[in-house]
Formats: structure tokens, C-alpha cells, sequence
């Protein structure tokens, strides 16, 4: 804890001002005193204060969850990583039995039929946007919880949909808590695990998002052939029920600011006015304007400041975004194939990406950088366009199958690199925002999710396999084979541009 009369200075903004904890986690020469107190050049020490500014006990603090033991961390990122897994799955499970919804309700539109299961995704597109700062002012935990909650109940009522509109609509509202885990996950990763550390954490909550979409068909059609399509919806609110029970066990709240300002609340209660000093007690975030009204403003704006303002979320969330519509594209083709890769490869990253960064750290004097999580890009930027050349033009008859499936192979692993590199590198530069930056990524991509399906049967009925995927890959070749070499080479001089960014 910390007494300080003039404090509002420290995190009086919502920028890159960092507290200590954090401090001596990025400078090893630089350590904490036992008590945390930093006093300004206006007071000398030990003169009477009356603010208390309540900041962890120290770098070593149990409290804080940085330091949590290896089974807790762990026990929190399973949690997410479910979460994150079953609501993708959802957004696609539902495709095989489209024909059983279309039959039922009388649908003869195929874009009414395209858009039943495309909605869903079309509301991780807004979910975040709003979910996302929510956790940055209430925390991660409570509000992704109640989020797997509105979930949980529009998606059972999925199940029970009477009309066309019913079911668009309750799949729509599903798909707002179900997109919370796309922004809120990786905050609460970023919360908990130290720089150093989190590739690995990193790398299996990357993977469901991918996963969950390529497993939802697999398992749909396999419920749609034994049974009727409203049990797609509920066998997966059962599924997320049972998620639920364990993360009301085991994900404990992660963010620093709402734990500090739990601490700080303690400690008003147990003050006596009559014996004290102190007139007001706050934490080390906590800036001069304290209204709620202000703080909840500022944190709904942040997700469109950041993807306004921010040339990493803009570049980097628009290659995303085209690697998911890939992803939503791909999965009318061979989705066991697309599985390997994507399975394959996040497994070798996730061995390698945090060796790397701890390798390349150690060369640049024990001093990190978000952009020692990128050399996975390099080659997921490669494989992703040949394997695109060699899934489109050996589509044919005359081809063996294998060449067809090498190719869709690649473009798992292509797609699965470039994901985590960029999911591990957003949450590294911007750590305390994750939740909002990852929101703002999500607006990109979701939207392409939703809108690559509709346009695809067109674009490959017109143009065939061949020239179809060869666009796609020219599109991929423009946008990703840059971003890795433009971030490693200017990455530090736009974070010290940036008002939201890590600067060191």
C-alpha cells in the first residue's frame, strides 16, 4: 500500500502508465520496496498524507495473479479455453442439419438458409465491443460468466425456435454471450500468466476458436442423422452447462484493477475516520475523476479508439479477419483433413513460442518485446497461400485425393500460426487493454466470418475452385507476407506512439 497526496498523476489516464508490479516485471535491475510506496518529488518521506493508494504487497504478492501457483493458472486457462471452444462450435454445428430446419419451417431462400447459421457469428462481430471494456470495470470472471449464462439460455431456446425468425433472432442473441470469450479469454490469460510464460497458455486458447468450427460439423451431422436438429442446440447447452458448473469452481476474478479496488474497499471498511489521517483510500489505478459514469464511458470507447487509432489492430486484425472468413469458407471442405493441420501446428508452436521469446529476450540483454512472438508468422504466412494454390487447382477428378487434402492441410497450419502469433502478440502489447484490443480484432474478423459463407458459393461457382482460391491467395500474400516484417522492424517505434500500447 502507498500514501501519497498528490497521486493523480498515476493512471489518472487510461494509457500506458504501468504500476509497479508490472514495472519490475518488464526491468529485472529494477525492484519493489516491501511496501510499495513511491513517493513524489513534492512530499518528503514520512510526512503525515491524507490519500492511501493501495497497490500490491510487493512483486511477490500471492495475491496478485501473476504469481498464483502453476495449477490455479492453469485451472483458469482450461476454463477459458472451454468456453472459447463451445460457442464456436455452436456457430457451426447446426450446418448439417440446415436441410431439417429448412424442410420444418418452409425456408427456399438460400441466403435465409446461410443466414440461420452465419448470425451467430455475425454477433461476435458486436458482442465484444461492449463485453469486452465491461470486464475492464467490473472484471473478467463476473463478466464472462453471466455472459456463458445468456448463452447457455438463448441457445437452449434455439432448441425450442417455432419460426424461421425465432430461430434467427435467438441465434443471434446466443452468439452476444457467446463472443465473450474472444475478448475477455485472452485478458484474463494475459491477467495471470507473465510474459514469458503465457505462449503455451496462448496457443491452446488460440486453437478453439479455430477448432470448435471445424469440430461443430463433424459432431452435427452425427446428431442430425440420429436424432432430430434441436438436439444440435441442446446436447451443446448440456455440454456448456457442465463447463459453466466447473468454472464457477475454479475461474477466479484475474484483473488487477477490481482485485486492488476489492483490497481498497477492505480497507474503508475497517477505518476509523476518528483515528485516521487518511481522507480517501484508492487504488493504484484509480485516476482524479472517479465517477463511475466516467469510467464506464471511457471503457465502452475504448474498443473503437483502438481500432480508430491503432495501426497494430488495424493491420494485424485485418489479416485476422480474412484468416477467419478462411476459416468459415474452408469448412465446406474436408474438415477432418483441415483438423490436422490446424491441430499439428498449434501444438509445434505451441512447444517453440515461448523458447523463442525467452532466446530472443536473452540476446537483447533479458529485455522482451511483443514483437519476439511474431517469427511464428513467417512461415503461417507462407504455408497459408500454397496451400490455397494446391487445395484450389488440384481439385479435380483426375487428381489423386491426398494432393487436395496436403493442400487443405497447409492451410490449417498456415491459419493456426498466423493466429497465434497475432492473439499472443495483441495481448503482449496491450496487457492491461487486452479485453478491448482483442475486442476490436474480433469486430474485423467476426464480420468476415459472417460474410465469406454467403459470398463463397458464388465466387466458386463462377470462377471454379482453381481461380477462386488463387484470388484467395494473392489476398493473402498482399495482406499477410508485410505485417510480420513491417511489426518486427517498426513494431517499438508505433508502441511509443501508441496512447493504449506497451512502450518497452
Amino acid at each position: 500500500m502507498e500514501r501519497d497526496a498528490s497521486r493523480s498523476t498515476l493512471h489518472g489516464d487510461d494509457t500506458t502508465d504501468i504500476p509497479l508490479q508490472e514495472r519490475s516485471e518488464k526491468d529485472p535491475n529494477s525492484k519493489a520496496k516491501s511496501d510499495d510506496i513511491v513517493r513524489t518529488s513534492e512530499e518528503p518521506a514520512g510526512q503525515d498524507v491524507d490519500v492511501l493508494v493501495v497497490d500490491w504487497e510487493g512483486p511477490n504478492d500471492p495475491q496478485n495473479p501473476k504469481n498464483w501457483t502453476y495449477k490455479k493458472k492453469w485451472a483458469a486457462t482450461a476454463i477459458v479455453s472451454a468456453f472459447t471452444f463451445i460457442t464456436p462450435v455452436s456457430s457451426s454445428m447446426v450446418a448439417p442439419a440446415s436441410g431439417q430446419v429448412t424442410e420444418e419451417f418452409g425456408i427456399h431462400s438460400t441466403v435465409t438458409e446461410a443466414l440461420t447459421i452465419s448470425v451467430f457469428v455475425l454477433a461476435y462481430a458486436f458482442g465484444p465491443l461492449f463485453l469486452g471494456p465491461l470486464s475492464e470495470i467490473y472484471g473478467r470472471s463476473r463478466v464472462l460468466q453471466l455472459s456463458n449464462l445468456w448463452y447457455l439460455a438463448w441457445n437452449l431456446g434455439c432448441g425450442f425456435a417455432q419460426n424461421t425468425g425465432q430461430l434467427i433472432a435467438f441465434r443471434f442473441l446466443a452468439g452476444l454471450g457467446g463472443s465473450a470469450p474472444l475478448s475477455i479469454g485472452g485478458g484474463v490469460l494475459g491477467d495471470c500468466w507473465k510474459t514469458e510464460e503465457r505462449g503455451q497458455a496462448i496457443a491452446l486458447y488460440s486453437l478453439a476458436p479455430l477448432l470448435g468450427p471445424v469440430v461443430g460439423p463433424i459432431a452435427g451431422a452425427w446428431i442430425g442423422e440420429k436424432s432430430t436438429w434441436r438436439w444440435v442446440f441442446w446436447s451443446t447447452t448440456i455440454v456448456d452447462a457442465a463447463i459453466q458448473g466447473l468454472g464457477l469452481i475454479f475461474l477466479k476474478e484475474t484483473y488487477a484493477p477490481v482485485l486492488l479496488e476489492r483490497k481498497a474497499v477492505q480497507i474503508r471498511k475497517s477505518m476509523d475516520p476518528e483515528k485516521t489521517d487518511v481522507r480517501e483510500v484508492r487504488t493504484v489505478y484509480d485516476g482524479a475523476d472517479r465517477h463511475w459514469r466516467h469510467i464506464v464511458a471511457k471503457a465502452l470507447v475504448r474498443p473503437f479508439a483502438l481500432f480508430a487509432r491503432e495501426p497494430i489492430i488495424q493491420l494485424l486484425g485485418l489479416y485476422m479477419a480474412f484468416i477467419y472468413g478462411l476459416l468459415y469458407l474452408f469448412l465446406t471442405s474436408i474438415p477432418g483433413i483441415f483438423q490436422v493441420g490446424l491441430t499439428g501446428a498449434s501444438q509445434l508452436n505451441a512447444r517453440f513460442m515461448d523458447r523463442i521469446y525467452i532466446h530472443l529476450s536473452k540476446r537483447s540483454g533479458g529485455k522482451g518485446r511483443p514483437e519476439y512472438r511474431l517469427p511464428a508468422m513467417l512461415p503461417g504466412t507462407i504455408l497459408l497461400p500454397i496451400g490455397l494454390f494446391i487445395s484450389g487447382w488440384t481439385a479435380r477428378a483426375d487428381i489423386h485425393w491426398i494432393a487436395t487434402d496436403i493442400g487443405i492441410a497447409l492451410v490449417g497450419a498456415g491459419m493456426i500460426l498466423n493466429f497465434q502469433s497475432i492473439q499472443t502478440y495483441v495481448i503482449d502489447a496491450f496487457t492491461l487493454h487486452a479485453a478491448s484490443a482483442l475486442a476490436a480484432v474480433a469486430f474485423f474478423r467476426s464480420l468476415c466470418g459472417f460474410g465469406f459463407p454467403l459470398f463463397a458459393p458464388s465466387m466458386y461457382n463462377t470462377l471454379g475452385y482453381g481461380k477462386g482460391n488463387t484470388i484467395l491467395a494473392v489476398v493473402s500474400i498482399v495482406i499477410g507476407c508485410p505485417a510480420p516484417w513491417i511489426f518486427w522492424k517498426y513494431g517499438e517505434r508505433i508502441r511509443n506512439s501508441s496512447k493504449y500500447a506497451r512502450t518497452s
